[in-house]
């Protein structure tokens, strides 16, 4: 599934190309997770504003040319299980998972979802509904400074689930998927199972200091490739080439040694070193 990572890849390669570009129209394939929730001749002829990203989600703004030109609002993406976006300069036919174009003046935005657990939906603006409601219950950004460790060490207290499925949850913070829990765990030497609210506040500080680190290197390689995921120019990311602990059991750990082990929380797997990684 695509994280934080790699949607912030996506956004970063969508904005400036899209920048004030000019929708000629936009097509439907099969169904997505939710309806679009308008006509999609309404959007035509409306300018793209800045992309946006919140946890997730990419919004994408539109603004009418004129009062004449449509409703004010935008689109709000997701890329669900399998999903990815493409930029294409010249658009072949769509294929059998391509099931959202947006056609614009500079390119068509291409959704491809296999799983089709994607969406696109159209809202008035953020804070107003759908879009307001799907947003509703996102924890904080990961590198925004408002989050700081007093914050994150009190979100966590409030949970007596494992510290794992915590961060999975994203209540605490967002963009901490399965591979960069996993990866932010080991970093912080703390065990998966520990129970949430049994955690320090020098460890919950360590852990969110470890989410930051593990998302931004995560974005430097341009996020990870497991199965489906490539940028918009249909690039795929590098990050899981350097996991410590992802994907590796039987294998040894890279500090001490010892055999990393997996183990399966909330139907997901986790990884991690018995030896570096205490309760």
């Amino acid at each position: 599934m695509p994280e934080l990572p790699e949607v912030e890849v996506t956004r970063r390669g969508i904005d400036l190309p899209l920048r004030d570009a000019l929708v000629l129209g936009l097509r439907l394939g099969k169904p997505l997770r939710w309806p679009l929730g308008c006509d999609p001749a309404k959007v035509q002829g409306q300018r793209i504003g800045p992309v946006l990203r919140r946890g997730k989600y990419l919004w994408v703004p539109l603004h009418p040319e004129s009062s004449g030109g449509g409703p004010a609002g935008g689109l709000l993406l997701h890329l669900g299980m399998s999903g990815s976006l493409a930029l294409l300069a010249q658009a072949p036919p769509p294929g059998p998972h391509d099931h959202f174009d947006l056609l614009t003046t500079q390119g068509t935005l291409r959704l491809n979802d296999p799983r089709r657990f994607g969406a696109v939906v159209w809202s008035p603006a953020l804070d107003q509904p759908p879009a307001a409601a799907l947003l509703a219950r996102l924890g904080p950004e990961p590198f925004d400074p408002e989050l700081t460790p007093q914050r994150f060490h009190a979100a966590l207290q409030r949970h007596r689930a494992p510290i794992k499925s915590v961060l999975l949850a994203g209540g605490a913070v967002v963009g901490a998927g399965n591979i960069y829990a996993c990866e932010a765990l080991f970093q912080a030497g703390i065990h998966p199972g520990l129970r949430s609210d049994r955690l320090s506040r020098p460890r919950a500080e360590k852990l969110l200091a470890a989410v930051r680190a593990t998302l931004a290197r995560a974005l430097t390689l341009g996020g990870s490739t497991l199965r489906d995921f490539s940028d918009v120019h249909g690039m795929s990311g590098a990050f899981q080439t350097e996991a410590a602990v992802y994907g590796r059991a039987g294998q040894a750990c890279g500090r001490c040694g010892a055999a990393i082990r997996r183990i399966v929380q909330l139907q997901r797997s986790t990884y991690y070193c018995a030896q570096c990684q205490k309760r």
